[in-house]
């Protein structure tokens, strides 16, 4: 990752200071000259230890005027220096950074760190920055010093990028990670703090000690010398915080990686990863509330997000027994006019019921109906020993034991399948050959019987791939995708048209006859379009009304 972790303190004489820094260097591209060169280890690793021995000695001057408390490193310490073996990248540690450009930089982000950029309380997180001096995370706190003034010094961890995505990215594995580092250090401090005050109280020692202006600035000297490693006890600590800094350094870079797409992302795309950066956000703001420790970030690309929604992280391979393997399969299982029912009330949005004592098979059935529609279209609860609102859930599987309330059996915007028991043999025996038939019979109640003739355009194209046996699995599968990519542009355009434009009805049904959601089964195509509205994603929403406030909507009237 391109940048740089310090931490930096306010000293009570000299101000900021910067106390350690840690920056990663990326191995040179190879030249075609040097392209059957060996490559230098350990000589180079000394050149850049004497370089930074050579430039400790040249700031000795400038360190002489600093306190014990603004000083990291002796003058001859070279710094410290770790090899990332996979990559070839590394990661240096002193004072101040190694490249000249970057002091003015680092510099500036620990003036305004621990200034004007704080967030109320002065401790916590607060990002800052702009494109010239590069864009900083900064985390302030304060540790506790029984000479301090107000008992207790203050300091500031920055990541310095110039990134600014990237950083804001990555606030949530920041804040959690470095609020480790901080907790450990103002744990280890507080144990000191607390032992001094045992020997010595210091607040007796101010209220009886005599005032005097003439003298307060030297007292203030005296306090003001101490150093991190003595306020924590810690002979190793600037070699301890290289490991950390160094660490975050490697896992905020590899943590978020780029994936060449072929186009713009899909809609179930946007929806998956606005869902799981709400999941991430909800889990930091937990481990924050409860002050826990951290879980290991998941990134996953675009085929196994779709994957683990359609199959929950495999929750389906927990229970034994038969289950549907594909859409075909649950089509040849229910026979062809029970399908058709039951897929154009998952079509038009209205709510499945499945009720059995299978729920390995109920939670296979929905992971193959859930393959009909839209990421954003999917609310759904797999199993549940009580009814569900069909506001909260489309896909609703039940116990049998469970009574469906007579306002949801008496709705056609329902339909009940009753999974019902025929042959009491072993769950085992049948996954190993036993077909679904045989175990259960599948009854499909609803008071919306929809004909079979009629219906919407996508339910036949569906049907005709599915009947289609000279296609394998995996092209209806792809088949599927291509439909529900094709119906999901048409609401895009139903949607900027209707919603954001605000046209009437007249134009709304020239765009419809346009979009060829006309002739027959136009009222179940309308219904369709209108439901999978709701499965656009915010990213897509957010962007229309942005463009309609910049000034597009005019110039389309």
């Amino acid at each position: 990752m391109n940048a740089l972790v310090a931490l930096c303190h306010f000293c009570e004489l000299h101000g900021p200071r910067t106390l350690f820094c840690t920056e990663a260097l990326h191995p040179p591209s190879p030249t075609p000259s040097q392209a059957g060169a060996p490559i230098p280890g350990d000589r180079e690793s000394d050149r850049e230890g004497e370089g930074l021995t050579m430039r400790a000695n040249s700031s000795a001057t400038q360190r002489g005027d600093m306190c014990e408390g603004c000083r990291s490193l002796p003058a001859s310490h070279p710094g410290f220096v770790s090899v990332d073996s996979e990559t070839g990248i590394r990661f240096l540690s002193h004072q101040q950074p190694r490249q000249p450009q970057l002091f003015s930089v680092v510099r500036q982000a620990c003036v305004r760190s621990l200034s004007c950029e704080v967030c109320p309380g002065r401790e916590g997180p607060i990002f800052f920055g702009d494109e010239q001096h590069g864009f900083v995370f900064s985390h302030t706190f304060f540790i506790k010093d029984s000479l301090a003034r107000g008992f207790q010094r203050w300091y500031s961890i920055v990541m310095v990028a110039m990134d600014r995505i990237y950083l804001i990215n990555s606030w949530p594995f920041l804040l959690r990670h470095l609020r480790l580092t901080i907790q450990s250090l103002q744990s280890t401090a507080l144990k000191v703090f607390d032992s001094e005050q045992c020997v010595c109280p210091q607040r007796a020692v101010r209220m009886n000690s005599v005032f005097s202006p003439a003298v307060f600035p030297h007292q203030r000297s005296g306090n003001a010398a101490r150093s991190l490693p003595s306020l924590t006890q810690h002979t190793n600590l600037w070699a301890s915080l290289h490991s950390s800094f160094s660490w975050l350094l490697k896992a905020c870079g590899s943590r978020l990686t780029e994936k060449l797409l072929e186009g713009a992302p899909t809609e179930d795309t946007l929806v998956l990863i606005e869902r799981q950066t709400e999941q991430e956000e909800e889990m930091s703001c937990w481990e924050g509330a409860e002050g826990g420790g951290s879980r290991p970030q998941c990134h996953q690309s675009e085929s196994e997000l779709y994957r683990d929604f359609l199959f929950d992280e495999g929750k389906a391979e927990w229970y034994p027994g038969p289950k549907f393997r594909s859409l075909r399969h649950l089509r040849q299982v229910l026979g062809t006019t029970d399908f058709r029912q039951l897929a154009w009330h998952v079509l038009m949005g209205n709510q499945v019921i499945l009720r059995g004592a299978d729920p390995g098979l109920i939670h296979s059935a929905f992971t193959m109906l859930k393959a009909l529609l839209p990421v954003g279209c999917v609310r759904s609860v797999t199993y549940s020993a009580q009814y569900e609102e069909a506001y909260r859930c489309n896909f609703l599987g039940l116990s049998p034991d469970v009574p469906i309330p007579t306002h949801v059996s008496s709705s056609e915007f329902s339909v009940l399948v009753d999974v019902v028991s025929v042959e009491r043999g072993s769950l085992y025996s049948a996954a190993c050959g036993e077909d679904i038939l045989s175990l259960y019979q599948f009854n499909i109640s609803s008071t919306n019987s929809q004909p079979t003739d009629k219906g919407p355009t996508l339910l036949n194209k569906i049907e005709v791939a599915l009947s289609n046996e000279n296609l394998s699995v995996d092209v209806v599968s792809h088949c599927l995708l291509c439909l529900k990519e094709e119906w999901m542009n048409k609401v895009k355009v139903l949607f900027k048209f209707s919603k954001v434009d605000g046209r009437g009805r007249e134009d709304t049904q020239k765009v419809l006859a346009l979009l060829g959601a006309t002739g027959s089964g136009e009222e179940d195509n309308v219904k369709l379009l209108k439901f999978w509205m709701t499965g656009l994603s915010k990213t897509y929403k957010s962007h229309l009304m942005t463009a309609v406030r910049g000034g597009e909507r005019p110039l389309s009237q």
